[in-house]
């Protein structure tokens, strides 16, 4: 019982980071990366794809995107796409494919993302500690329902302290590595 709730935590721990990972790798640091355009959402045929769905997204240098669309007439759609996803890039088309040039960050927005980063990196925590709350409380419940003992709960408690920390560790590792790759120029 208490094995099954601490796979279902360590699952929605391990999916937590992840989604953090994500999230981080979609910043824009100073160099080009195929994350930064893969997931903007296109809309073409009738609905809203993934742009790497739709084309191949290539890095032929460190400050130059590529997009080569399989198919040229949705060409247009991808760029308005760009154009509105936030980003700050700017695609340049030759009508077979756009290419988005990535300037270098301003000390100033390398701060502003470092600090974007960071706070990103706390809601993580934050999501990892409503987890172990989460688990806590069902394990409290086991123990008022006499299904474990008081001493198996207090180890388990432990585990899960022990469980959190280790995921916690693994987010500032994220975030000490964000930081640096935000600071090189």
């Amino acid at each position: 019982m208490l094995d099954d709730i601490f796979n279902d935590a360590k699952k929605k721990m391990v999916k937590n980071v992840d989604a953090l990972k994500r999230h981080l790798s979609t910043m824009r640091t100073g160099r080009a990366s195929p994350s930064l355009v893969s997931d903007i959402r296109v809309d073409c045929y009738g609905e809203k794809m993934p742009l790497s769905q739709l084309a191949t997204i290539s890095i032929p240098e460190s400050g130059l995107i590529v997009i080569q669309p399989w198919d040229p007439t949705v060409l247009k759609d991808i760029e308005n796409s760009i154009l509105r996803s936030g980003n700050e890039l700017t695609p340049a088309s030759d009508g077979n494919v756009i290419r988005i040039a990535i300037p270098p960050l301003s000390e100033e927005r390398r701060k502003k993302l470092g600090v974007m980063a960071a706070k990103n990196c706390e809601e993580g925590r934050a999501a990892l500690r409503n987890v172990r709350k989460e688990i806590r409380n069902q394990i409290r419940d086991l123990e008022k329902q006499k299904d474990v003992s008081e001493d198996e709960a207090s180890i388990a408690y432990d585990d899960l302290q022990k469980m959190t920390d280790e995921f916690i560790a693994q987010i500032d590792e994220i975030q000490e590595a964000k930081q640096k790759e935000l600071m090189e120029f």
